[in-house]
This record gives C-alpha cells, sequence and structure tokens, in this order.
C-alpha cells in the first residue's frame, strides 16, 4: 500500500523551485494547547520584545521584502522545500537523537509549520485572558465552551480559509464551512449557527465578482446541505484584498454538560477510530506545502491542493459525533485539519500525557496510491479521530456503520509518551509526542513601529466647505462595502431548523435554544482600514462594537473568539501591527470583561510583500434569559416618533471614515480611541431598555457614520426622517460607542432615565415621518428621497454583479487596481 518515498512529498521536492522569504502560510487554524498555549494573564502590562527594534520602513506603507531575496531559487535540501529552516532541522535532529527519515521530515513540516506551532505569535497572544467564571473550555482545544446557565453549554469557534480560497475560492470556502462545523461538533455539540467574514477586492473587478460568487455559492451550498443557517457576518471591499481574499467563519453549538467531549486521548488502551471519508493525497503537507511554493504556485502545479467537501457526507459525520457524545461513547474527539492525521492523534495524546500507537495499514483509504507520509499529513475533509475505550469499539463502529459513515480502528493510547507509527508491519516513524506538539523552534522576529505612522497620522483631511450632504449620502449608499448584503445572504440558508428570530440584515444574530427561554446572541466585526491606521485603537474599537451590537439584541457580551489575518511576519511593521492589535483586544476584554476563549491566527496574507491591511476580526457572543419576545430592530420606526442619538454628540474625526474614502479616496488621520467606560455605560443602557420594552429600535453607529445609521433605520422601516446637526462631521464620523434609537414622545422619559443612571449622554436629533432622508442645520438641508435611497442602498451590490454575470473565469481580466 505505501511504498518508498513519499509520493506527495517527493513531487514536491522533483517542482525544484521555491520563495526564499515572505512566502504565504496555510492558515489551517486547529489551535490546541499543544502548540498555542495562551497562557491566561489575569494583570495588564506591556509585552517585551522578544528581540531588539527595528525604526521600520520611512516609506508610506509597510516594508516590502527585497525583490532580490525572494527571486526563485534553486532549494539545496529537501526540508528546506517543506518549510523548515536548518535550525528546524537541528531541533528535529536534537530532540530524535538522529536524522530524521522521509517520513518524519513531512510530518515535523506539518507540525512545525507557522499554521500549527503558532511559533510567531504565541508569544504574544499569551497576553489575552480567558478567566471568566463562566468559561468552562478556553483555548486549547478544537472549541471555546461557555456556561449558559440551567445545564447548557455553548460552544464557539472561529478559523480561516484564506489561501485556500485564493488558490480555489469555491473549495476553500466550502472546507472552511466544513473544518469549523467539525471543530464545534468535536466538543460534543449540535452546530446552530453560521457567521462569515468576507473580504474580497474592488467589484469594480471581474476577478473581484467572480470569487465573491464563488466563496458565497460554496458556502451557501454546503451550509444548507449540512442543514445549518448562516445568520450573519460581514462582507467588505477592498484594493486591500484583491489579490489576497479573506475568508473567516465563526459556527456555535449548543450541548448539554453531561455531552461534553474535549480532544483528549484518555487511558492507556484506549483505541482511536477514524470516522468519514477515506484518505486520499487532498493538500498533502498543506500547512508546510503553501508555506514554501505559494499559494498560486502550488494551485498551478497541484490540482488537488485544496481538497474537495461532500457536505453530505458532513452532515452524517456530525450526526455520528453527536450522537456519541449523547451517549458517552467516546473519550475524546480530534477534528482532521492542517497537518491531517499526524496532528489528530498528537495533539490529544500530548493533553493526555500519552503516547500512540498508530497502524497505517488499517486506515481506509481512496484508490489513488498514495505513501505513509502522505496519509499522515493529508488534509482530507470531512474526517475526525474518536478515542474509546476497547469495550465501547464496537458501538463506535455500529454507530457510524448505521449512518453510512466508513470508520476504521487505527491505533492504540500507550504510556511511551511517543508516536510509533507502523505501516505493512514495517517502523515508519517513532518521535517524542511533545517533540512534535511543543517542539517548534520559536521565531522572534523583529518589531517596531514603522517609520511611516507618524506622517500617516498627520495626514488628515482639512475641509474648505461643506460637502453637498444629499449626493454624499447617495454615493455611501452605493457603495457596496456600505450598501445592503441582500445579494448576499438571500443565498443563504438562514432558518433551516426555525430557531433563528433574527438573521442576516441587523446588528446581531439572535437564536433560540429550543425548548427553553435562553436565546444566543452573536455579532462579528473587523475593518482593516481602520486598523491600518492604528492597530491598537481600531482593534479596541471592534471589541467594543461586537459587544454592543449583542447587547442590541437585549443579551449580556460573554465571550470573544478572534481570528487575526495579517501579512508576513517577517516584516518587522507587520509584527508590529500585530503586536499593537493583541495589545488592544487584550485592553478592551479586560477591561469589558470579556473572555477570549478561542481564536486562529494567518499570516502571510500578502503578494509580492505588498500585506493586506492588519485585519482582525472579532465574534461576540451574549446570551438573553429570558429571551425578549420583540427584540430591538431596524425595521420597526414609525411616523411622529423621535430619532435620539445616545453617546457622545461631538464626534467629529473622520479618520479611517468611509466618507473619507469615499469622497475623497483619502486614508489618513488617526482614529480615536475607545472610551471603555463609555462602552459599558452603552451596553448597560442597551440592556435596560431592551428588559424594559422602552424602545422598538436601537442601531450601532459604524461604518458610514450617523448619517448612514439613520438612513438604514428610514429604509428598513420604509419611513422618513430628518436629522439635524451643529457639525456636519458629526453625521460621517465613525467614532465608538454611540447609538441611534427611535422612540415614541410618551416613552422618552423612560428613555432619558435610564440613559442618565448609566452615565450614557443622550441628545434628540430628529423625528421620522415625510418620504425624504434629510439633513439640516441653520436653514442648510441635504435630502434624498427615500424611495431612491432604498434603491440604489438594496441594489448596489445585486446591480453589479447582475451588469457582469460572465467575469473571467480565469479570474486574469484585468490588472491590479491602484490604492
Amino acid at each position: 500500500m505505501f511504498c518508498g518515498v513519499s509520493v506527495a512529498f517527493s513531487g514536491l521536492i522533483d517542482r525544484g523551485k521555491v520563495l526564499r522569504r515572505s512566502l504565504p502560510e496555510c492558515d489551517n487554524p486547529r489551535r490546541s494547547s499543544t502548540v498555542c498555549p495562551r497562557t491566561i494573564v489575569t494583570g495588564r502590562g506591556s509585552l517585551e520584545r522578544p528581540t531588539s527594534v527595528t525604526t521600520g520602513s520611512e516609506a508610506p506603507g509597510p516594508t516590502v521584502a527585497d525583490p532580490e531575496e525572494a527571486e526563485i531559487q534553486t532549494p539545496v535540501t529537501p526540508h528546506q522545500l517543506l518549510g523548515l529552516t536548518d535550525l528546524d532541522l537541528e531541533g528535529v535532529r536534537r530532540d530524535l537523537g538522529r536524522d530524521p527519515s522521509e517520513v518524519e521530515l513531512a510530518v515535523y513540516a506539518g507540525m512545525w509549520s507557522e499554521a500549527r506551532s503558532y511559533k510567531s505569535s504565541g508569544f504574544y497572544l499569551r497576553r489575552l485572558t480567558s478567566v471568566a467564571p463562566w468559561v468552562v473550555v478556553g483555548p486549547g482545544e478544537n472549541a471555546g465552551v461557555i456556561d449558559l446557565g440551567d445545564g447548557w453549554l455553548l460552544a464557539l469557534r472561529i478559523e480561516s480559509h484564506n489561501h485556500a480560497s485564493n488558490v480555489d475560492s469555491r473549495r476553500g470556502a466550502s472546507t472552511g464551512v466544513g473544518g469549523v462545523l467539525r471543530d464545534v461538533a468535536a466538543m460534543g455539540a449540535r452546530p446552530v449557527a453560521l457567521l462569515n467574514q468576507i473580504r474580497v477586492g474592488p467589484l469594480s473587478e471581474p476577478q473581484s465578482r467572480l470569487r465573491l460568487r464563488e466563496v458565497v455559492g460554496a458556502m451557501a451550498g454546503y451550509a444548507q446541505d449540512v442543514g445549518v443557517p448562516i445568520v450573519g457576518g460581514e462582507v467588505a471591499f477592498s484594493e486591500s484584498y484583491f489579490n489576497n481574499p479573506l475568508v473567516n467563519v465563526m459556527c456555535v453549538g449548543i450541548l448539554r454538560r453531561e455531552e461534553l467531549v474535549l480532544g483528549r486521548a484518555g487511558d492507556e488502551g484506549n483505541r482511536l477510530v477514524l470516522l468519514g471519508a477515506s484518505t486520499g493525497p487532498d493538500s498533502v503537507g498543506g500547512v508546510a506545502t503553501l508555506a514554501t511554493t505559494g499559494a498560486r504556485s502550488l494551485a498551478d502545479s497541484s490540482p488537488q491542493v485544496i481538497p474537495e467537501g461532500d457536505p453530505e457526507l458532513a452532515s452524517r459525520l456530525l450526526e455520528v459525533c453527536r450522537e456519541l457524545a449523547r451517549h458517552g461513547l467516546v473519550k475524546g474527539l480530534q477534528d482532521l485539519g492542517g497537518a491531517g492525521l499526524a496532528s489528530a492523534v498528537t495533539e490529544p495524546a500530548l493533553r493526555s500525557d500519552v503516547g500512540i500507537d498508530l497502524d497505517l495499514s488499517a486506515v481506509h483509504i481512496r484508490a489513488e496510491e498514495i505513501d505513509a507520509a502522505g496519509v499522515l499529513t493529508a488534509e482530507t475533509e470531512e474526517r475526525m479521530l474518536a478515542f474509546a475505550e476497547p469495550g465501547s469499539v464496537d458501538e463506535v463502529l455500529e454507530t457510524a456503520r448505521r449512518r453510512g459513515v466508513e470508520a476504521s480502528v487505527i491505533g492504540t493510547v500507550v504510556s511511551s509518551r511517543t508516536l510509533r507509527v507502523m505501516s505493512e508491519g514495517e517502523l515508519v516513524m517513532e518521535a517524542p509526542i511533545r517533540s512534535l506538539a511543543e517542539g517548534a523552534v520559536a521565531d522572534h522576529h523583529q518589531v517596531g513601529e514603522p517609520g511611516w505612522m507618524e506622517n500617516l497620522w498627520s495626514n488628515s483631511i482639512r475641509f474648505l466647505r461643506r460637502p453637498a450632504l444629499g449626493g454624499v449620502l447617495l454615493e455611501i449608499l452605493d457603495d457596496p462595502h456600505l450598501a445592503s448584503k441582500r445579494w448576499v445572504y438571500e443565498q443563504y440558508p438562514t432558518k433551516t431548523r426555525g430557531d433563528v428570530t433574527v438573521g442576516p440584515g441587523q446588528n446581531h444574530a439572535l437564536v433560540q435554544i429550543p425548548g427553553t427561554s435562553k436565546s444566543i446572541a452573536v455579532s462579528t466585526d473587523g475593518n482593516g482600514r481602520l486598523c491600518y491606521l492604528d492597530p491598537r485603537r481600531g482593534a479596541g474599537r471592534l471589541v467594543c462594537e461586537a459587544a454592543l451590537n449583542v447587547a442590541i439584541s437585549g443579551a449580556r457580551p460573554r465571550a470573544v473568539v478572534d481570528n487575526l489575518n495579517f501579512g508576513s511576519p517577517d516584516s518587522p511593521d507587520v509584527m508590529w501591527q500585530f503586536r499593537e492589535t493583541v495589545e488592544g483586544l487584550a485592553e478592551a476584554c479586560e477591561l469589558l470583561g470579556l473572555p477570549v476563549v478561542s481564536g486562529n491566527v494567518s499570516f502571510h496574507n500578502e503578494v509580492d510583500g505588498y500585506p493586506i491591511h492588519p485585519t482582525p476580526v472579532v465574534g461576540v457572543v451574549g446570551v438573553a434569559d429570558p429571551a425578549p419576545a420583540m427584540p430591538p430592530g431596524m425595521d420597526r420606526a414609525e411616523e411622529g416618533m423621535e430619532l435620539w442619538l445616545l453617546g457622545l454628540g461631538n464626534a467629529v474625526n473622520l479618520a479611517g471614515s468611509a466618507f473619507a474614502k469615499i469622497a475623497f479616496g483619502h486614508l489618513g488621520g488617526r482614529p480615536s480611541a475607545a472610551d471603555f467606560a463609555l462602552c459599558r455605560a452603552a451596553i448597560e443602557t442597551s440592556l435596560d431598555l431592551v428588559k424594559e420594552g422602552v424602545t422598538p429600535v436601537l442601531h450601532d453607529i459604524s461604518d458610514g457614520g450617523l448619517a448612514l445609521a439613520a438612513a438604514e433605520i428610514a429604509i428598513a422601516s420604509q419611513v422618513g426622517v430628518n436629522v439635524t446637526f451643529r457639525d456636519w462631521r458629526s453625521l460621517f464620523s465613525e467614532d465608538p460607542n454611540r447609538l441611534l434609537t427611535a422612540v415614541g414622545p410618551p416613552d422618552v422619559p423612560r428613555l432619558t432615565g435610564i440613559a442618565a443612571r448609566h452615565g450614557l449622554p443622550v441628545s434628540r436629533i430628529g423625528a421620522f415621518g415625510g418620504r425624504e432622508i434629510s439633513f439640516e442645520s441653520g436653514g442648510v438641508r441635504g435630502a434624498v428621497n427615500l424611495a431612491v435611497a432604498s434603491r440604489t442602498w438594496q441594489d448596489a451590490i445585486g446591480r453589479r454583479m447582475e451588469e457582469n454575470p460572465n467575469d473571467d473565469p480565469t479570474g486574469t481580466a484585468s490588472e491590479t487596481p491602484d490604492g
């Protein structure tokens, strides 16, 4: 069955060319404590820099690799082709006490890759805290888990498939959905909702439109087939993502406390049962090979680099996992993701401080010839590894058989703390578990504030006169980044189980837990433009925005997951952005009392040395108990209601705003920092307003500013609104911790009383009525007809997609846009 040198890996070696530095790394984010020990930190304080500090580039942008350093080179040794440095090889030799075999080298390449080992980011991630009384499982498992009360638990996870989606948008997006579903299912949970974060280039480009079609279609099809609704998320468009799209997916699932399963191997004698698809040569060594050849070149040379998902099989596999958890038939479950079987056996073994004897001859494989290294590192989709006591193995196999899922007993838990791999009676690998899972040589990259940051912060817009407010509003409404995402979410399954009470198109999603009074609220947020201008401030503001969106539903924010998307860690500029982002997240979460229970890091999101904007994505979950009978929405404003601003009324900072980008093509200045005391006041005010039923409408002010937020309420409710202002800049500032609410005149005293109780400023800024969206100050007025505004906002994306139904399928019809 397995013969000679690894078929897959020898093929990689024969290609003979790799990039030496600044290379894309696959971001299969199966985080575990074995590879990224997010040490619990309750105190504050700055991180020590692990290396010397550099001043960074003086150019107005991130450091670009020297073209001569990035030129195509002929590799000297196989370990370089597999993404291992000379220092890595020395570490492998030290841990083994000898030279590694080809199989061992392939496995180490996967296990010590950036995606598995977090060797560039782990030092900084220790800054995040996961401490809270309601945290049941924190970072280090397949997913985080929090307590919802009354014996109910919530599992939550976020991950990225950026590079996979760049290679093959359809396969990359669908397998991203499949991977995060299995992560949640591995905890014993039933996945109940998905949220996406999609970022592509401008829709004026055929390549961007094609990617959007394929990503959205793939996600929608996979979610529909497995029966899990997509309830929210974000879709963004920017030149920054033209050649490097971002596809992040979040999943939440519910379970009873007694159904909780951890990714543990358990005691000596337990058996390993491989469930799901037959292993094939799909993305063999993906986390290592994408790091060495780059997404594009690897795609050109290997049509099977991204595995094909099978949602019908995935649905059956998820049901098998649920049944095994409900009946207590397994001691542990582990998803097979990055580095494949090698990672799936190693991580649970380390958590249980045991070893594994593995027999590759027992693995069910497809007809294609595949060798030992291929079986160990293939990233075939729809697979799960179960750890069961000997007396339960027959029931596990029978459960799988009833669901039509293949299953094989492939190994045994032993006390040796070593991974021993046999194939056809021959020993092909033997290595210490701890070396594989925790032995990667840490990369202490240089970190330094870019020299161009001060110039960027000082480069703010200075206006000579007020713009035509009606015309600017129409431009904002027509911008795909800010417009309705109806074209996207109308393709999604949003109510496959009937328990989604608030779905796409609102500030948050709200999912009812059947048979209880509880609901789960979820919101995800990201803003690469803001974080480019100030990573620390931007990250803090994202936490505030997502937490406030959850509170608007009546749910108290309880936990955070994060997905950190960045360029190459070889760049001091990028590592400074990363460090500052983590510091911003840590500060916000600590001051708001939100534990970070799971997350992912995706580095090397860049092309030709040009990185994406630093793009952290934050997901916040909250619990409403009892759930509000009718939570606030944007579509419940009525004629005669008053428009009130909750929060500071003097916000005029336009740095990083959509207005600056749309009206002037400008990106500069320094965004305002979040006031976390004000954020807490806004959260508590929102919770009380919902609890006491004071207002039917609550909407946060973020992208597009107050003007867009007011317009969205008017469009959703189909009633006009007149907004009064003092400084026109306050209409477009995106400063955080501000809300709009619509109330009837009799409810105004209750509104102001609740806000005063929590120290939140309030001011009346307008009223609803008529058929226009208008802005007025001192006799100056700008207006847009409500019907025109509605059509413009609702059709901005669909119109562009329908005008170009036959985009170039090769994605090569245009040059990279400027900017």
